[in-house]
Formats: structure tokens, sequence, C-alpha cells
């Protein structure tokens, strides 16, 4: 039976093709010109735009044809997809986004992007770290004044990183955090459930004991998917509960974290160093503290995008796309669990 493919968000024509060539009863519908311009590679937003009518009308028409998306659609385009069953999103933390469409609600298979962003991601927590404790913003001073002074830094072997999280971005992170001989400790839900890459971990402890961990912490990153029990997990406690000077990174969603108390923390240095991928409100407005502490980075939610990234989401997708036709929906990689949100 021919399936009915629609591309929703910008998608380079080679990555396209690679679906088309799954199976000829796979029919691709991809118009990239009633999509945004693309700001940059992988960019699955784009700029700001708008259809004409004519233009609006065509895509909900197509909308309508689809069995299944790459990307997800906007609530009155899911109004018009009575055909659709299967959607493939390019991100990994969808949970909320399912959740306020009702897809679970419609038994639409959501499967993610888990993994693709694993790499990536560590690669910026680990040059935030390393910014941090080697002293990138001292020696870019010193250059900047022609001073050549020696001085004693830090190093980042044999230091504590807590990973709030024990999934594909904390594997990433661990994996790197190994390679710097520091000692990791990851926090779980379910510390005792089998992973390939536990053995990354020096130990693996309930989210019950969190603040018991964060005071061991030099360094601390937030890796979790935003759910109802992650919302705002790094409390005013749990900071409160880190050891002075701490580093903190967040990866995952600025709603984990209490920003309020996070920026108090900053300002008196109990927390020592932020790099944010992340915040609470996104884009960061311009007045907010953020941009302006000494000790912080801003990245603007773009540490897991890479020139690559378009490529792996397309090789789970067509990985995906085989299991479908062939009716092996067990063997579909990146299953979300819309109950858990993850």
């Amino acid at each position: 039976m021919t399936q009915t493919v629609l591309i929703t968000s910008p998608l380079e024509l080679r990555h396209v093709e690679r679906i088309r060539a799954v199976d000829r009863d796979v029919h691709v519908l991809y118009a990239p010109e009633l999509l945004p311009r693309t700001r940059y590679v992988a960019d699955h937003v784009g700029a700001p735009f708008s259809r004409s009518p004519a233009q609006q009308e065509r895509y909900l028409a197509m909308m309508a044809e689809a069995d299944i998306l790459w990307d997800l659609p906007t609530a009155d385009e899911l109004a018009v997809a009575d055909k659709l069953r299967w959607i493939q999103t390019t991100s990994t933390g969808v949970g909320q986004s399912a959740a306020r469409l009702g897809l679970a609600a419609r038994n639409i298979l959501v499967t993610t992007a888990r993994g693709v962003h694993a790499r990536p991601l560590a690669e910026f927590t680990f040059m935030a770290l390393l910014q941090h404790f080697r002293g990138l913003r001292h020696l870019h001073g010193e250059q900047l004044s022609h001073r050549w002074e020696r001085y004693c830094g830090e190093e980042v072997a044999g230091r504590t990183l807590v990973i709030i999280g024990a999934g594909d971005l904390a594997r990433g992170c661990a994996k790197l955090a190994q390679a710097f001989e520091m000692r990791v400790i990851a926090v779980a839900r379910a510390p005792a459930r089998a992973r390939l890459h536990n053995t990354l971990f020096d130990r693996i402890v309930d989210v019950g004991d969190l603040h018991q961990v964060l005071s061991e912490a030099d360094a601390v990153v937030v890796t979790v998917p935003h759910t109802n029990a992650t919302d705002n997990m790094i409390d005013a406690d749990a900071i409160a509960a880190m050891r002075p000077g701490v580093a903190l990174v967040n990866i995952a969603r600025g709603q984990i974290i209490d920003e309020a108390a996070m920026i108090a923390a900053l300002r008196s240095n109990h927390i020592g160093f932020a790099a944010l991928d992340v915040v609470q409100q996104e884009p960061l407005p311009p007045t907010s503290p953020l941009w302006d502490l000494p000790n912080v980075l801003i990245s603007p939610h773009s540490a897991s995008t890479v020139s690559a990234e378009n490529e792996r989401i397309t090789e789970i997708f067509c990985h995906n796309l085989r299991c479908w036709l062939d009716g092996r929906l067990a063997n579909m990689r990146n299953i979300l669990d819309q109950g858990l949100m993850y």
C-alpha cells in the first residue's frame, strides 16, 4: 500500500531523495516554496514567513493526503490531517509538544531524533567547562591587554561531574568526561535500569538523592527532558545544595531550572559559572540579566545544531520508514512514550 510522506520543515533535496529511495510505494510530498527560508544548515523552523491564501490551501491539501509527516505540524494543520498515523520529529525533547497537540488521543505514533544530538551537545558542554576551568576569559583579557604574565590555572581531571539524567545526552557527556579523567555521577529516575552505557558512570543514583550528590559536584550538567516531574527540578533548594563555585551547564530545557534562583546564585558566585543553551523564555529577552553577567555563557539553543544533523535524522527516518512499511513497528527507533513524555 502506498504511503504518503509530507516533509513539513526545510530539508536538503539529497535527503528528500534518500527518503524516496526507501521503497517505490513511498510517495513523498515536498514543496520547499511553501516552507520558510532556512537561516542556517539544519534550520527546522526557518525565517519568519507567511503563505498566501492559495499557498495555504495547497499546503493543507497536502497535509490531508499525508500518512506520515517529517516534523511536527501546527494544531491547525493537524486538524485536516485525517490520514495521519506517524510523525518523525527532528528534535528529541518533543513530549510537551506532542501533549499539546493531543497526538496520543489520536493514536498517532511519534518517533524522535534521540541520539543525533548527544555528541554535539557533549562537545558544547566540554567547550564550556574547559573555558571555565582552564581560564579562557582570563587569557583573552590578558591578550587584549598585551600582557605576558604567568599564572597558575585549574584542571578538569579529577573533578566530579554530576549529570542530571542517564539517557543519550548523559551518555555523550559521560564519554568525554571519562576521557578527561573526571568522576561521573548520573542522577536517574530508574538507576537500576539496564543501559548499554552504564559503565561510563562511576555511580548512578536515584533522583531522591539529588541534593546529596549536588553537594559533591564541581560541575553539573542538566540533560533530562522537560516533563511534569522535571519542571523546576533545579530549584532554589537544589541550587543551595550545590558546592560554592560550581559550574552549571543546561543542554536540556530552560523550564527545568528556577531561573530567578539561578540568577541570584550567579550574582553571589555560589554558581561560579553557567553555560546555557536553553532558557525559560526563548528568545532570551534583551532585558534579561543573564546577557550581562560575567560568569554566564549564552548559546541561542544552537549547541545541538551541526551541519550533519539532517543526514543523521534522515538515517533514523529511513530505517523507521522501512520498518513501518514492513509492519515491524517494534523495530522502529526512538518511539516516544507519550505517557512519560520521552
